[in-house]
């Protein structure tokens, strides 16, 4: 009788289980959408400066052309040096090649958190694949998170001046520019991370310093 009992309990239990209301599984659908507007964009242009990197890059607000050259901006939120950025780029620029790409990542590395020899490795084997699809390169450095908020507790200040102090040397290996990134205001971010206008206000001067350096002046 009590062996029923239990039976019948546990088979009530598991009903009542089933038919609990779940959240529904949330997709994901950023990183394919920007892959896809990346790829469509860089379509319909030849000869472009790809500016790859994460979501500071994909809220900057870059100029559209600079010395003949449409810029296209293919930052990604959340994306690292893990994150493939090579194949994505090979993929989208479909065969042709682009004037410049410059790469800005390292933020969300110091969040992971990679060590300094993993970043190092990644972002070599990035340019490598870089390196077969235009002839030149540049290297951003990392802006400091800043403190007093929540978010740049996710990432370690020490970290991103480690992986600023290798960046000058790793350019120099591949044959790539590095451009500094002069000091921040003291309030230049939305939240610890993402730039705010005055933040990006310092970004774009020197984003832009490095374009004219490595694209207009060598044209």
């Amino acid at each position: 009788m009590n062996s029923t009992r239990i039976a019948l309990i546990g088979f009530v239990a598991a009903c009542a289980l089933a038919a609990w209301p779940r959240k529904p599984a949330i997709l994901d659908t950023h990183r394919p959408t920007r892959q896809l507007i990346i790829a469509s964009t860089l379509a319909r242009v030849d000869d472009a400066i790809v500016v790859l990197g994460d979501s500071i890059v994909e809220a900057s607000t870059l100029p559209r052309s600079m010395c003949g050259h449409p810029i296209v901006n293919a930052g990604i939120g959340g994306a690292s040096t893990e994150s493939n950025l090579g194949s994505l780029l090979t993929q989208s620029l479909g065969g042709k090649r682009a004037a410049l790409v410059v790469v800005a990542l390292g933020t969300n590395d110091a969040a992971i958190p990679n060590s300094v020899e993993r970043y190092r490795s990644n972002y070599r084997t990035l340019l490598g694949t870089i390196a077969a699809l235009t002839p030149r390169a540049a290297i951003l450095a990392i802006p400091q998170p800043e403190e007093g908020f929540e978010e740049a507790k996710k990432v370690s200040a020490a970290l991103i001046d480690s992986y600023n102090a290798i960046l000058p040397e790793l350019a120099k290996e591949v044959g790539a520019s590095f451009v500094s990134l002069p000091a921040m205001p003291e309030r230049h971010t939305l939240d610890g991370i993402h730039l705010n206008m005055a933040g990006y206000e310092v970004w774009d001067r020197a984003i832009l310093r490095g374009i004219e350096s490595a694209v207009c002046k060598s044209s």
